[in-house]
């Protein structure tokens, strides 16, 4: 890297956004780091007014996090390789659909030194079916090493400077030491570990195991019901990693990116309410902060009569949760090794929101998992 280390999130969203806050003012505290830090901002007209203008005039992002001022060293570039071309470090934090994308603009057109960061929950699907890490897509079309970060980190709390945790997963203590030091401060607190894989399939997994969360809330099960989801969901968790990423450290589970992240998505009730029809056309509340938006869709799911499809238009404004999506995903790959039954959570969840169980079913499932079924002599 070069003397001064330049940055790139390419990335504006409200996620993008929060993390803008804290890498701005480490870049100016830091001699380490170039002041000026180029985020990538895809285009919007807004009330008339460029979005990337209005960024870099009243250095908020009105449209993705308003009401918190991002640093004034945040320049919001809204062309991708002008904004990544001379960085030492592109934090990716962008919805995955979009890396191939902008992985085909950006090759060839970057420094061969740089370094990437993946803040992006959820899994690519590979060619064929079954699940490819997004940092690994990252690598592929980029040519360059990416780490990860994934933590129990609501983007809202984290702008509003609440304090949290979070996982670095690096595999290059060298770089280890320079990303540590672009996240950290007294209220977010960074732990790395060179576990890249397992911290970011935590990221993933944890919404599936949220949607059963919601399935407990929408039938009114309870706590102790939804803290035994939580239990068995980090179990098969850490059996997946095992049989599909062997080699992970068991106290990978026990950082922010495992255990802190299952429990925060598992009982998200922040940001702001709104109202959906249920089938019986009494309007109920629910709450739609990104944290936890797989419980809540979920949780709406059993009480609506609804499918997923009709929950996301209606309460996502058509975005698309990871829940359902990954546990399709990882369904495909227990399915090609003959391993549903060894997954029971994950496959019944899979199942239920495919249409193919009633919710009801879900507690079957729980009453019946093989961890409840161990005999001893």
């Amino acid at each position: 890297m070069s003397d001064k280390v330049r940055v790139c999130i390419v990335g504006s969203g409200n996620w993008g956004s929060a993390i803008a806050k804290i890498v701005g003012v480490n870049a100016k505290r830091l001699s380490t780091f170039e002041d000026r830090v180029t985020m990538y901002v895809y285009e919007e007209m807004i009330d008339g007014k460029k979005l990337t203008e209005i960024i870099n005039t009243t250095h908020e992002n009105v449209k993705y996090l308003p009401g918190h001022k991002l640093p004034e060293n945040i320049v919001a570039v809204p062309d991708v390789v002008e904004a990544a071309k001379d960085a030492d470090i592109l934090i990716f934090v962008v919805p995955h659909q979009f890396i191939r994308g902008l992985g085909s603009q950006l090759l060839g057109k970057i420094k061969t030194t740089a370094v990437g960061l993946s803040l992006i929950k959820g899994f690519d699907v590979a060619e064929g079916g079954g699940m490819e890490l997004i940092s690994h897509l990252i690598t592929k079309h980029l040519k360059i090493p990416c780490s990860v970060l994934m933590g129990a980190n609501l983007a809202g709390e984290v702008a509003e400077e609440k304090f949290c945790e979070t996982t670095i997963g690096c595999r290059d203590m060298k770089i280890a030491q320079t990303l540590r030091d672009l996240f950290q401060t007294p209220n977010f607190r960074v732990v790395v570990v060179d576990d890249v894989d397992a911290v970011e399939i935590c990221g993933a997994l944890k919404n599936i195991v949220a949607c059963g969360a919601g399935f407990v809330d929408g039938m009114g099960l309870g706590d102790n019901t939804k803290a035994a989801v939580i239990r068995l969901g980090l179990m098969e968790m850490i059996k997946f990693v095992d049989v599909f990423y062997p080699g992970s450290k068991l106290s990978t589970f026990f950082e922010s990116c495992g255990v802190a992240d299952l429990i925060t998505t598992c009982y998200g009730e922040y940001g702001a309410t709104v109202i959906y029809p249920t089938a019986r056309t009494t309007l109920m509340p629910i709450s739609l902060q990104t944290g936890g938006r797989n419980r809540k869709v979920s949780e709406a799911f059993v009480k609506t009569g609804k499918t997923i499809k009709q929950l996301e238009d209606e309460m996502l404004n058509g975005q698309k949760l990871q829940g359902p999506i990954t546990a399709e995903e990882v369904n495909f790959m227990l399915k090609s090794k003959g391993m549903e039954d060894k997954f029971p959570l994950f496959t019944a969840i899979h199942k239920i929101c495919t249409g193919q169980v009633k919710p009801q079913g879900f507690l079957d499932c729980l009453r019946n998992h093989p961890e409840h079924m161990q005999t001893f002599s």
